[in-house]
């Protein structure tokens, strides 16, 4: 595979416009891969199917990301990376615009198929980016303005995209994400320096990472965490209607409050180690999923146990990545590119697995899930730390 990250060749600086398009770009792929989440019951609605089936949009999209992400580089060989980029994100453009006039759920899952091309490639591409757009004294920063485009996407793109549903229709929330990734194709093909593709990174270089064990740990956890976290999360809509009986005009401003917590809960774990990071993350996604069955019938207590949720998810992406470093700082990129394909295709199990627990046992159940396999993450987490310590 070719690396995408590090090269030598001295990036070409443009201020800080490059930066702010790609945490647009950040927030426009986040948008797209979890839309469905607060549009679930008027799709499922308008194509005729199930809440399960209607989540297989997020099954669909997670699974050609997660392939997507270590096969593209192969695919792509020496290519301009900016090029990939323009690419990719005029690719989201009118797999959004298809989605929108989908006619049955076979386009539309053909639609998701397209973006999920688009996320995994633009995922892989944005790791270690900044390095190569902005000078040496200015990527702390750059890095975090690119990623804080993940907590805004929680913050403003989701609930929009269920506010747009409620008072327009679900395929213009589609539609509108269409529109922004096309004027994000222009806007990078122009703001972005030439970026060329260095050396190659071999397939034995991520077996190499793979053998690391910590490593593997980090792998483990994500895949309990992110499956357990869609296995509700992706069928929260639904959830809230069904357990608490929330009307569909509160759903949006409800997710608005699961991202600002979100985004606090990125920031509060970003300086911790990943270990201790870990910890707060699983026990609070087991302790919130655990109870809301029992506090979630109200919108007081399921608006409490939604915070709590957001604020110990929101610093998965960070702790996973910095776990990831920590345990092969020498494979930045074969560590991301298995990172990548994990957590996407822990998206899409946990969707898949979700949606046949509401479609067999019913939207309130799905809960038990993330109780379960959050907890079995919190158990791995302290048994790895005390086997290190």
């Amino acid at each position: 595979m070719t690396t995408i990250c590090a090269d030598q060749v001295a990036p070409r600086t443009q201020g800080w416009a490059a930066p702010v398009a790609m945490a647009a770009t950040v927030f426009t792929v986040v948008t797209a891969e979890l839309m469905p989440v607060g549009l679930l019951t008027p799709i499922g609605s308008a194509l005729h199917v199930s809440e399960g089936t209607a989540g297989l949009t997020l099954t669909v999209t997670g699974v050609v990301s997660a392939l997507a992400a270590p096969v593209l580089p192969l695919v792509l060989g020496k290519l301009d990376r900016r090029t990939v980029l323009v690419g990719l994100m005029a690719l989201l453009g009118a797999a959004g615009l298809l989605a929108a006039v989908a006619p049955g759920f076979g386009v539309l899952a053909v639609a998701r198929m397209l973006m999920g091309i688009s996320l995994g490639g633009v995922w892989l591409l944005t790791v270690g980016l900044a390095p190569r757009i902005v000078p040496p004294h200015a990527v702390g920063p750059a890095t975090s303005l690119i990623f804080s485009g993940i907590g805004i996407a929680s913050v403003l793109g989701i609930p929009a995209g269920a506010y747009a549903g409620e008072l327009i229709g679900w395929r213009w929330a589609f539609a509108a994400v269409g529109v922004l990734s096309l004027a994000l194709a222009v806007a990078l093909a122009f703001l972005l320096p030439a970026l060329p593709a260095a050396q190659a990174v071999r397939i034995g270089d991520v077996l190499a990472v793979l053998r690391i064990k910590q490593v593997r740990v980090g792998l483990v956890l994500v895949a309990l965490v992110v499956t357990g976290h869609f296995s509700a999360y992706t069928y929260v809509r639904p959830l809230l209607e069904k357990l608490a009986g929330i009307s569909p005009a509160l759903i949006g401003s409800l997710l608005l409050a699961y991202g600002v917590a979100g985004v606090l809960g990125n920031f509060l774990t970003g300086s911790m180690r990943p270990a201790r990071a870990m910890t707060l993350i699983a026990g609070g996604i087991a302790t919130a999923s655990l109870v809301m069955p029992f506090l979630g019938t109200t919108l007081t207590g399921a608006l409490v146990l939604l915070l709590v949720w957001g604020l110990a998810y929101g610093g998965t992406s960070v702790s996973t990545q910095a776990w990831g470093h920590a345990a092969a700082p020498t494979a930045p990129e074969a560590s991301s590119a298995v990172l990548v394909g994990v957590y996407n295709g822990s998206i899409a199990l946990g969707a898949f697995t979700g949606g046949q627990v509401a479609d067999h046992l019913g939207t309130t159940t799905v809960t038990w899930l993330p109780a379960v396999l959050a907890t079995t993450a919190l158990v791995v987490v302290l048994a790895n730390r005390r086997q290190r310590g």
